[in-house]
């Protein structure tokens, strides 16, 4: 499995509390079973990213890529990242992220998966 969507749930994201939109964890785990991704995209909630003024971080990663995605506060945001995953275990490797997460990129070193994983 080389495709992945790495969604934070660290000190600042989903954290209502904080002012910031929650991070729908239970309808993404959810999204993942009822589109049968388990095996081709792999779902992995996550601590602290680090970019946290960007609150609510999400990324995109592919054999090749990273897309890191922030500021993700409507549900159709994650919609999308589903979307995405869906298309992706299609064998679509090159497939470029929803128009809705456009202008939600932004650059950021790339992220060691299996410091996240541990």
């Amino acid at each position: 499995m080389s495709s992945r969507v790495v969604v934070c749930s660290g000190c600042c994201c989903g954290r209502v509390e904080k002012g910031h939109s929650e991070v729908p964890v239970d309808a993404l785990k959810d999204a993942w079973e009822k589109n049968n991704l388990k095996n081709s995209v792999e779902l992995t909630i996550s601590g602290c990213l680090g970019p946290c003024k960007m609150h609510n971080v999400c990324v995109l990663m592919t054999e090749n890529n990273q897309i890191w995605l922030g500021e993700l506060r409507e549900n159709a945001h994650f919609e999308a990242l589903v979307k995405w995953a869906c298309d992706i275990s299609k064998n679509r490797p090159e497939v470029k992220i929803p128009e809705i997460l456009l202008t939600h990129q932004f650059n950021h070193k790339p992220l060691d998966i299996y410091k996240v994983i541990q």
